[in-house]
């Protein structure tokens, strides 16, 4: 069916995006013999990156919502490609940092076009399953990114990473803008009415976040993403600081949790979708599925407390979790608001997202450049999907919301 391609073309995109985001934590070690790095500045380029995609995720949604899907992503992807390309010509820290800060303004705009993407092309019982295989990308680009990164930095300069990685998200490009059209054009995709309301009304940003559904997601996600930023951008530092590995054993070893949270990615969107193939309500599908993957989380606390191999078992568990919590949350807007608005309120809690990876990252950078080892940091990592849980519980008691339409219907007319 055209939709599956579809989201096995934005999968293939989220693996870009994810590849990228790879390149400087992977090959840390080789710039740093030519742009000597701390722990704080290699939080200052974390935090480059996830401040631009913050305020990018949240125009990102809007610029999908403005443009349309097909278009949106095309400028989305040519931006952050070529801002990729860019860290090849960096002589100093400052020069790294604003190539990272356009990597992530380009990257921002990409998973609210992706949510934008499903919300077009699937009905509710198959979001969640189809955000499922999009995010999956994210562990296909985590997967391919340590070893590949290694096999070019054996026989080339750590440059050239950044040029192959930008110059495969043009590629992309090319295969987006022949491959991708509108639901509408085919026959045989979902009705509007099954898609959701195409009508409704635009929210402004304002409007939205009076709504105590979206507050509750922004909150959760600020959350959760703060402690996956950590895994994301200090899993190799943490191997090569606390473990003393190389960069051959990193490019041997780090993928295993991202081919993990692929797993995750599937199963988590994939049960959810069986509860509700099950006739379970649609909060008791959505709800249960995010428990089940916060409940493993806290298990990383005991990563600086054992053995190599155990460490990368248990960040393969966190990673399985953590994907899988991600998923849902993903698909928790379609579930909730209003198509024409899925783009910007995805955006809005990408947003929160961010700025909870920018907190924790520099925090994170200052604690182990002033003494404090890793054992408080994976604690702190370890409670933050729990009581992010507990946030959305409380945000978000019933599916639909009770008055949902009506709430909205009275903040787009003040």
């Amino acid at each position: 069916m055209p939709r599956w391609r579809i989201a096995v073309l934005v999968s293939a995109a989220v693996a870009i995006s994810y590849l990228d985001r790879q390149t400087v934590p992977v090959a840390v070690t080789a710039i740093s013999k030519d742009i000597p790095l701390s722990n704080e500045q290699f939080s200052t380029l974390q935090s480059a990156f996830l401040f631009s995609y913050a305020f990018m995720y949240a125009g990102g949604g809007k610029l999908a919502d403005v443009l349309g899907t097909r278009i949106g992503f095309t400028v989305i992807m040519i931006f952050w490609s070529l801002a990729c390309a860019s860290h090849a010509l960096a002589a100093s820290f400052a020069m790294l940092a604003i190539s990272r800060f356009l990597l992530g303004m380009g990257e921002g705009g990409g998973f609210p076009a992706a949510t934008r993407t499903v919300a077009e092309w699937f009905p509710t019982n198959e979001r969640a399953t189809a955000l499922g295989i999009i995010n999956a990308g994210t562990a296909v680009g985590g997967v391919v990114a340590t070893p590949m990164i290694a096999l070019i930095l054996s026989v080339l300069n750590w440059r050239w990473i950044f040029v192959i990685s930008g110059g495969l998200g043009l590629l992309w490009t090319v295969w987006w803008r022949l491959s991708y059209s509108s639901p509408e054009r085919h026959g045989n995709v979902v009705s509007e009415a099954e898609i959701g309301d195409a009508s409704a009304a635009k929210l402004r940003w304002i409007d939205l976040l009076r709504i105590r559904e979206v507050w509750g997601l922004v909150a959760g996600k600020f959350l959760s993403d703060a402690a996956w930023y950590f895994y994301l951008f200090w899993l190799p530092k943490y191997l090569y600081d606390a473990r003393r590995f190389d960069i051959k054993s990193v490019g041997t070893f780090a993928w295993i949790p991202y081919a993990a949270a692929g797993i995750g990615c599937l199963v988590g969107g994939w049960f959810s979708s069986y509860l509700l193939s099950r006739d379970f309500s649609l909060g008791v599908a959505r709800k249960s599925a995010l428990g089940l993957s916060a409940v493993v989380m806290p298990l990383i606390i005991l990563v600086p407390h054992v053995a190599v191999s155990w460490a990368i078992a248990i960040f393969s568990v966190a990673y399985f979790g953590q994907q899988s919590w991600s998923t849902l949350v993903m698909v928790l807007p379609t579930d909730l608001l209003p198509r024409r608005v899925v783009g910007s309120v995805a955006g809005l809690v990408g947003f929160g997202g961010a700025m909870g990876g920018i907190a924790f990252g520099q925090l994170v950078g200052y604690l182990l450049d002033h003494g404090i080892d890793y054992s408080v940091v994976f604690a702190l990592a370890g409670s933050f999907h729990v009581v992010a849980f507990v946030v959305i519980l409380a945000a978000i008691p019933s599916f639909p919301p009770q008055d949902l339409e009506r709430r909205l219907s009275y903040q787009g007319a003040r």
